[in-house]
């Protein structure tokens, strides 16, 4: 074992002064990875790959050529790959039902001026057809 000028014993369970954290610093400076495995999972498959099709090159997402030969596959008799691919199309079908309505966005202020002098002239209008029809009667 090494001896240091200080005294020093460097060994197991004691490494050398120069390489131990200064005081403060952290021993994982980058902290804890934040991203969850469904977060890891859309960023590799929102990664793009090149393929050939029909003899020329595209870029594509991993999602998209996952899908392209899942619906070759089916389309080719692969009883399983036909069978995953029903499955997907029911699930979305099923979300697709049970998503709740969208929320209608508000009007803007220029759209919202417009609705009311609509709103203002068709009042009137509608006064004034009535007006005609008593003076008529």
């Amino acid at each position: 074992m090494a001896e240091s000028d200080s005294g020093y014993q460097v060994g197991p369970g004691r490494p050398p002064l120069h390489t131990r954290f200064r005081k403060g610093q952290s021993g994982n400076p980058g902290g804890r990875s934040t991203k969850s495995v469904p977060a890891l999972l859309a960023d590799a498959l929102n990664e793009t790959v090149v393929v050939t099709i029909d003899g020329q090159r595209r870029t594509i997402t991993k999602r998209e050529a996952i899908v392209t030969q899942m619906v070759d596959k089916s389309a080719s008799a692969d009883l399983r790959a036909t069978k995953m691919l029903i499955d997907m199309m029911k699930d979305v079908e099923h979300k697709a039902d049970d998503a709740p309505p969208s929320e209608p966005r508000g009007l803007a202020e220029a759209d919202r001026e417009v609705v009311q002098l609509f709103v203002a002239r068709l009042r009137r209008q509608i006064l004034h057809e009535i007006e005609v029809a008593k003076a008529a009667s």
